[in-house]
């Protein structure tokens, strides 16, 4: 499930709590007396309740008067199932469980079967409550009280939100809603997201996680939320154990925690790695005022903070705007003589209030500003408060200053920063007590940014890979019959090469006395390594010998390798040798790319620094397939290595596109064939003629195994060549991301009529963010297939399936000229097929009544019609092509 039944969670009229109390310091207790300020009705529900509790305490649930929105359960641990069963049955669907002490299996189990039955859905156990002060509703056992605000707070850690929650009001940051999300056995993180992107009352979210239960809904949820809302993360735990057991130089690089960062930014979360940042990022993303530009104003009455601000704002990332001529004209009319004449913009000592706003209203009209730190250092010639309420009235006034640009205050010293943190907030001003912590805000800002921007765009470059899956599972199967997991280094460069990574030829000798037949088959100089499969990296013990000159040295050194790990290693069992020739690159730069399973987001992959000391160098980024150029860019980017393959002094730069290329076949691969646990290249050799691999270790599961990518890829099985009933030949496949440009060429030649039915409104041009919307997609809720008639698009279907995948609305314009010609209902039968096989049932449109064609086309294909109340020109045609549980 995902969001179903969700809908009256942030909005009950009505509580009913089971296990409600009368006893001091009980937790039925806490609950009631919290719930005290509620406006509707709280229902208290226990066995030993009388008529002199009052008219709303009742001595079971089937005695409730109502079926109430929402039910709070405080019940002792052995009795939830049955409560649980006793709510379904009066038809309660949302409810939240504090009990805790449901660890034992079936006890769970029991729980979750009993709301299965009635579809009731479960918060919890072991849950703090839910608090929603924008309907006065605290229905936890908190100490505290959420100030109300445009927050969303879910936590696993029900101390952690009492926490928070207590920081937040020292800070003054208000909630919108605040969930303590328990063990999670029903609703998930997932499904939160979900809910809240949509809430109007929610600017953000943030989370504290301490593991994900379905990391694909997880995924799926955070990308649709991030184009709309930040979602920021806090991830507890940075233990690396999961990994000990990994046979590879990528598992072992790949911990846990590193994992679920490069799966938040690939979902568009911003991450935070403390409290104090959690809530730092809270109070900047809390402000209506975005920016993904980096330049800075400081607007200092000090010149030593104005220069650690300086320091700061750099040392994160950020830079110093240059002030324009024009501005530092309008700055000296308003300055003292002895202001700095620069940025940081110092305003002197003696500044007053209305100096500070003379500043501010100068700086935040220069264009190449992008957001400004506004940084007060006490002095005994103005109060910080005269200050701040000048710059909150400066920044309120929309004719004076740009409502676009992010103004931060920081005010130095514990009181100082007390004292004006009113005034601020009800300006909507963030406000920090550190430069540090200031500087880091804007960082905040800019990921926040930069991460919605990202899922919006298209790889800057589309080179297809090779791709021989057949080969491929050919090898798998060799391997699984000979009942090994660890493919031999020629079956793992064979998988590789039928994926496209340039590999370097091998020849395989089962004793020393082959090598020289081998060595025939290859050019000089030689390497010479072990095989085996209790060997994980030959040259830890010994099992590599480089630069061999003949065939003769190369039989020698097999021999030498063979008995000495007979002698010193004699458990390990030889298969035989691998002999190569030598690579002579003088400029080229050892990687590793690399693949490791993670026990949350299955395949994640890896590229950074090769070699035989990886571990030690531990030069590595992350990223989850499937991969793009973008995407593969960026982690790439992100390693030192990088810098090095730049190229420097008489070193030219390495192929960065052939870099690219590999790590996306390897995506590729790994996306075919879920049977890879583990992959390492290593070393991938790059230099400016390209790469090559020149050795490789892949292990296998040892049945055939199902797929455990965390973001579902593009279903090229749906691409087709279909043949519509006028006898035109159309191929219709799905959307990739590098389709935008096709998706414009396709829109230009749309009339203005059918540009207004597909998108119901007055569009003269279908710009960036609506073709982004159709090709930046999540293949988990949305499909676009695209109808060609040879090169040319004449057709897009658009699916978009709701969080519970139960119900998917479509779209669909054909070009202008290729009307009449059987194109929509040709597509109209696939996109059906493709929603069935999806699991959608039910498929629904919105069409204008003037849209009689299609209005006509939908119900010969068996669409329903049904006026849209309140809107005469509107009709929701739907088709249910699947029984709805």
């Amino acid at each position: 499930m995902t969001t179903r039944n969700l809908d009256t969670l942030l909005h009950p009229r009505s509580v009913a709590v089971i296990g409600a109390s009368h006893r001091d310091g009980s937790v039925g207790q806490r609950l009631m007396a919290n719930l005290g300020d509620f406006a509707g009705t709280v229902y208290a529900v226990n066995p030993r309740a009388s008529d002199a509790d009052g008219p709303c305490w009742v001595r079971s649930v089937a005695e409730l008067p109502e079926t109430p929105d929402l039910a709070v359960v405080a019940a002792p641990a052995d009795q939830v199932a049955d409560v649980i069963s006793e709510l379904g049955e009066k038809g309660v669907r949302m409810a939240v469980v504090i009990s805790a002490g449901l660890h034992d299996p079936e006890r769970r189990q029991a729980v979750l079967d009993a709301a299965g039955r009635h579809c009731l859905r479960l918060i919890g156990p072991n849950s703090l409550g839910i608090l929603l002060p924008q309907a006065d509703l605290n229905a936890s056992f908190a100490q505290v009280t959420a100030p109300r605000g445009r927050l969303a707070l879910l936590s696993q850690s029900g101390a952690l939100v009492t926490a928070m929650l207590d920081w937040a009001r020292d800070r003054r940051l208000g909630f919108s809603s605040v969930i303590s999300m328990g063990d999670m056995i029903d609703v998930d993180f997932g499904d939160m997201i979900d809910l809240l992107a949509n809430d109007p009352g929610t600017d953000a979210i943030l989370l504290y996680v301490e593991s994900i239960t379905d990391p694909a809904k997880f995924m799926s949820a955070a990308r649709a939320a991030s184009r709309i809302k930040p979602v920021v993360a806090l991830k507890a735990g940075r233990s690396a154990a999961a990994s000990r057991a990994a046979v590879s130089h990528t598992g072992r690089l790949a911990g846990a925690y590193d994992v679920h960062l490069a799966a938040f930014e690939r979902a568009g979360i911003v991450a935070v790695d403390t409290l104090d940042g959690l809530l730092d990022a809270a109070q900047i993303l809390s402000t209506p005022r975005r920016t993904a530009g980096r330049r800075i104003a400081v607007i200092t009455n000090g010149g030593g903070p104005g220069i650690l601000a300086a320091d700061a704002i750099t040392q994160r990332g950020g830079e110093l705007a240059r002030l324009g001529p024009s501005t530092i004209e309008a700055l000296d009319g308003v300055l003292p003589a002895g202001w700095s004449g620069g940025n940081p913009i110092d305003v002197v000592g003696d500044a007053h209030a209305d100096r500070f706003a003379a500043a501010l209203d100068v700086v935040g009209r220069d264009e190449d500003v992008d957001a400004i730190l506004v940084l007060h250092s006490p002095t005994a010639v103005a109060t910080g408060t005269e200050i701040a309420r000048a710059v909150a009235d400066c920044v309120g006034d929309t004719s004076r200053f740009p409502g676009h640009v992010p103004v931060v205050g920081c005010w130095l010293g514990d009181s100082n920063c007390d004292e004006v943190r009113p005034i601020l907030s009800e300006a909507k001003l963030p406000l920090f007590g550190s430069i540090a912590h200031a500087a880091q805000a804007f960082v905040h800002l800019w990921q926040a940014e930069a991460a919605r921007s990202a899922l919006m765009q298209a790889p800057a470059h589309a080179r297809a890979a090779e791709s021989d899956r057949a080969r491929a599972m050919a090898v798998i199967r060799a391997a699984r019959h000979d009942g090994r997991t660890i493919l031999s280094a020629a079956e793992a460069k064979s998988l590789l090469a039928g994926y496209g990574v340039p590999v370097l030829p091998a020849q395989f000798a089962r004793t020393p006395e082959a090598v020289a037949a081998a060595c025939e088959q290859l050019d000089p100089p030689f390497v010479v390594k072990v095989v085996s499969p209790q060997v994980t990296h030959k040259s830890d013990i010994g099992g590599v010998a480089l630069d061999l000159p003949n065939a003769e040295a190369a039989v020698e050194a097999a021999h030498a390798m063979r008995g000495r790990i007979s002698h010193e290693e004699p458990h390990i069992h030889l298969d035989g040798f691998e002999v190569e020739t030598m690579v002579e690159r003088p400029h080229g730069h050892e990687l590793l790319i690399g693949v490791a399973d993670d026990p949350t987001f299955g395949p994640v992959m890896t590229v950074g620094a090769g070699g035989t000391a990886v571990e030690l160098i531990g030069d590595r980024a992350l990223g989850l397939p499937p991969l793009d150029d973008r995407l593969a860019r960026a982690m790439i980017a992100k390693t030192r290595i990088a810098r090095l393959m730049a190229g420097y002094r008489d070193v030219p730069a390495a192929n960065i596109d052939a870099v690219s290329d590999a790590l996306n076949a390897v995506s590729a691969l790994v996306v075919d064939l879920p049977d890879i646990v583990e992959l390492d290249i290593n070393p991938l050799l790059a230099d400016e003629s390209g790469v090559i691999a020149l050795d490789a270790r892949v292990r296998i599961s040892p049945e055939p195994a199902q797929s455990r990518l965390a973001i579902r890829p593009v279903p090229i099985q749906w691409a087709a060549d279909l043949t519509t009933r006028s006898g035109e030949l159309l191929h219709v496949r799905p959307v990739v991301p590098t389709d935008e440009d096709v998706l414009s060429e396709f829109f230009r030649h749309v009339t203005p009529e059918d540009l207004r039915f597909r998108f119901l409104s007055a569009v003269r041009e279908v710009g960036h963010e609506r073709i982004a919307a159709m090709t930046q997609i999540d293949y988990r809720r949305t499909m676009t297939f695209l109808a060609f008639a040879g090169d040319s698009p004449v057709a897009v279907a658009m699916l978009a399936a709701d969080p519970d995948h139960l119900r998917a609305e479509l779209a669909i314009t054909v070009r202008e000229g290729w009307k009449r010609k059987g194109v929509s209902w040709t597509l109209m039968e696939h996109v059906l097929r493709y929603a069935e096989a999806d699991g959608i049932r039910i498929v629904e449109s919105l069409e204008s009544t003037d849209n009689v064609a299609a209005l006509k086309l939908e119900r010969e294909m068996g669409f329903t019609t049904t006026p849209v109340p309140g809107s005469p020109g509107e009709m929701i045609v739907r088709k249910q092509i699947a029984p709805v549980a």
